[in-house]
């Protein structure tokens, strides 16, 4: 009955994606109750999945079957341990409410089918990687989310200037279609790298499945050793796919423009699925690299978990420096996402650097991304209605909006404190257990990184919230309060309930916070050490913990006390500062261009990349005609240089006609064959496959 659960849970999401175009006939609000009601089902079935933490000596609960006979075998199965159940509660849970929120926020938009259909398929795939038993089944479920991912970023498609994102002018401005194909494309890069890490481990073990890995370590960690830098090639490859799924430096620059997409989609992707699959990944890869350094003595698998943490507390700080000084409201919560995955990545790298501190670093990981979720999916849901109200995405265009967003003002306010860590809110207790664990690590360079990245998340964070509910009211907010039928107010009832809802449960989550830390340590405690025979030391708690308050405390402080003068009292004046500090507009340029990261990667990857291509093109088109006037005599190659002029301005130009005539006479009769319905589309891609399948079978 339990791994019944698990496969209802992946099932469900997907039924709701081929019943939205029959439900949609009947009418639109038909199809969005179907569409939430599944996303509600998945979430019950995650929930009657949580008793089994209660008597986790059941767990791991396996449920499978041969997919794959030849030319390997492949099983697809479900696997429920703790961390997969975790994990899926919060996919499954958070996604519910956002798809309660988007029955507000997508009211009368004309693509609302095709936004369910790819809302439903991303909550499916993303429960599919979480809930696979094995490495391949992982990957086609990682794969699968990207798609997704990719349709809902650049879901307004069409390019219409009120869904740019960027700017503001004289800046340059991004449509969405390019920022879906830019998330694709670079996630795409560390999806083909982790998928070489897969193939090697499966060389070497003989299996995909994550439990036969875990216990067949022994046996093969030492033959991969044998092999010298095998390891470290293997760490490298697997670490790029989470790298570019969860938004880590360097493969991060795509995160802040996946803001193109609808507000829900936001959410969905920072909160509760995308970019917590890759922590969940490196989640999943710490105990065999775990085994090999501890007890299988192989040095080389200490590397996986050094570049994990670097990586995390790099990406932390870059990532929340460049909040400080944007002005997008959503791109300043993106910033934040690819921060706190940092600390995220941080505690699950530290986890592995002494034996004290496994079940320690893995605990504050999972118990981070828990409290993010939540918080997070609140801010971005909240951000949909602020900027749904104010008719802008930049934070300079709102101030006193919480006399016109009540609701909104308190469920973001409870949210941006977590974020910043104030207690008792579970980003504090979180954002704690993430900095005891790197303080007892005794790397002090990637300790005091994370508590300068407390602090300018502090900042960052009272800026925006002041900056948009507080002070005066901005010349864009006075237009819009005049103009004639519009309301500059709350949204919807559904986004009302959905963000309230969520900000409940960072209140619950907050006051029951030490609680679930100690369970969760008591959780993973089991598993790892006595579940997989993983060898630890005992824990002796020292005076480390009032340190670790007092930089977090500290550091909250000293974030918040200039952003409240500068952007909530006014006491400071941050234009006159910017204007009179030479060294203030140089540091906020800096900031401003990402590092100018972003700027590097354009230069090479793409303007660079095409100027080759057309540099390489050019100069083979003059080696091929130059051998050709070799080669042939100067009669034919005369000839030859005709035809091509005759091909193109004879058969271009004047057959060109008479093939627009034809296209124009034909295209009435195929154009009832591309109807643009896609209900009409599966339909006819099933019938295909059905057709090939039986003849496939009769050959």
């Amino acid at each position: 009955m339990d791994t019944q659960l698990a496969w209802l849970c992946l099932i469900f999401p997907l039924i709701g994606v081929l019943l939205t175009p029959i439900l949609a006939r009947i009418s639109t609000q038909v199809m969005n109750f179907g569409a939430v009601f599944f996303s509600f089902l998945t979430a019950v079935m995650a929930v009657m999945m949580l008793p089994l933490l209660f008597s986790v000596e059941r767990l791991p609960l396996e449920s499978t079957f041969v997919w794959l006979h030849t030319p390997i075998q492949v099983s697809f199965g479900v696997l429920l341990d703790p961390l997969s159940i975790i994990v899926a509660n919060v996919v499954a849970v958070i996604s519910f409410f956002i798809m309660v929120y988007c029955v507000g926020y997508m009211k009368g938009d004309p693509g609302i089918m095709r936004f369910w259909m790819l809302m439903n398929a991303f909550i499916g795939s993303m429960l599919l990687l979480v809930l696979a038993n094995n490495l391949i089944i992982i990957f086609i479920g990682w794969k699968l989310v990207g798609l997704c991912s990719y349709g809902l970023i650049g879901f307004y498609y069409r390019d219409e200037k009120q869904y740019w994102i960027g700017g503001p002018a004289p800046y340059k401005f991004d449509v969405p279609s390019a920022c879906g194909v830019k998330a694709f494309i670079v996630t795409s890069v560390g999806d083909m790298l982790m998928l070489g890490g897969i193939l090697i481990i499966y060389f070497y073990a003989g299996t995909f499945n994550v439990l036969e890995l875990y216990q067949t370590a022994p046996e093969w960690i030492p033959t991969m050793a044998a092999t010298p830098g095998m390891i470290i090639l293997v760490s490298i490859l697997l670490i790029a796919g989470p790298v570019g799924k969860s938004a880590q430096f360097p493969l991060h620059e795509w995160l802040p423009e996946a803001m193109s997409g609808p507000g829900p989609v936001s959410a969905l992707i920072h909160a509760a699925t995308m970019v917590k699959s890759g922590v969940f990944l490196i989640a999943r890869f710490i105990p065999i690299f775990y085994y090999g350094y501890w007890m299988g003595g192989v040095e080389e698998a200490m590397y996986f978990f050094i570049i994990v943490a670097w990586i995390g507390a790099i990406t932390a700080f870059l990532a929340a420096s460049q909040g400080l000084v944007a002005t997008e409201l959503k791109k300043i919560l993106a910033f934040s996402t690819v921060s706190q995955i940092g600390f995220m990545m941080l505690a699950l790298g530290v986890a592995g650097f002494a034996q004290d501190i496994l079940v320690k670093g893995y605990m504050a990981g999972t118990f981070h991304l828990i409290s993010h979720a939540v918080f997070k999916a609140c801010l971005f849901l909240c951000a949909g209605t602020v900027i749904h109200a104010a008719h802008s995405i930049y934070i300079t265009d709102m101030g006193a909006m919480r006399k016109y967003l009540p609701y909104t003002w308190i469920f973001m306010g409870l949210a941006t404190l977590s974020l910043i860590g104030v207690p008792p809110l579970p980003g504090f207790w979180s954002k704690e257990a993430v900095l005891m664990v790197t303080l007892e690590s005794h790397h002090y360079a990637l300790f005091t990184i994370a508590v300068v990245t407390v602090v300018f998340t502090a900042f960052y964070s009272t800026r925006y919230f002041a900056m948009m509910f507080h002070g005066r009211a901005s010349v864009h907010i006075n237009k819009e309060t005049r103009k004639p039928h519009h309301h500059v107010g709350e949204g919807y009832f559904p986004q009302t309930f959905a963000c309230g809802a969520l900000a409940v449960g960072i209140v619950v989550l907050g006051l029951f916070g030490p609680m679930v830390e100690h369970s969760l340590y008591g959780l993973f405690n089991y598993k790892l050490v006595e579940g997989l025979g993983l060898s630890t030391v005992t824990h002796v708690p020292d005076f480390s913990t009032l340190l670790v308050v007092a930089f977090s405390v500290g550091g909250v402080l000293i974030g918040v006390v200039p952003a409240y003068l500068l952007y909530y009292s006014r006491t400071w004046d941050a234009n006159a500062i910017y204007e009179n500090s030479r060294i203030v507009r140089m540091v906020h340029t800096f900031l401003w261009n990402r590092w100018y990261i972003n700027s590097f990667y354009n230069l090479v990857f793409v303007s660079g990349f095409m100027a080759i291509a057309r540099a390489v093109a050019f100069r083979i088109e003059v080696l091929v005609d130059g051998l050709i006037q070799r080669i042939l005599p100067a009669g034919v190659y005369g000839l030859s240089r005709f035809s091509v002029w005759f091909d193109q301005k004879g058969i271009d130009g004047v057959l060109d006609g008479t093939a627009h005539h034809v296209q124009n006479s034909a295209g009435g009769t195929l154009s009832r064959v591309q109807s643009g319905k896609i209900q009409e589309y599966l339909a006819l891609a099933v019938i295909i496959a059905l057709i090939i399948s039986g003849l496939v079978w009769l050959i």
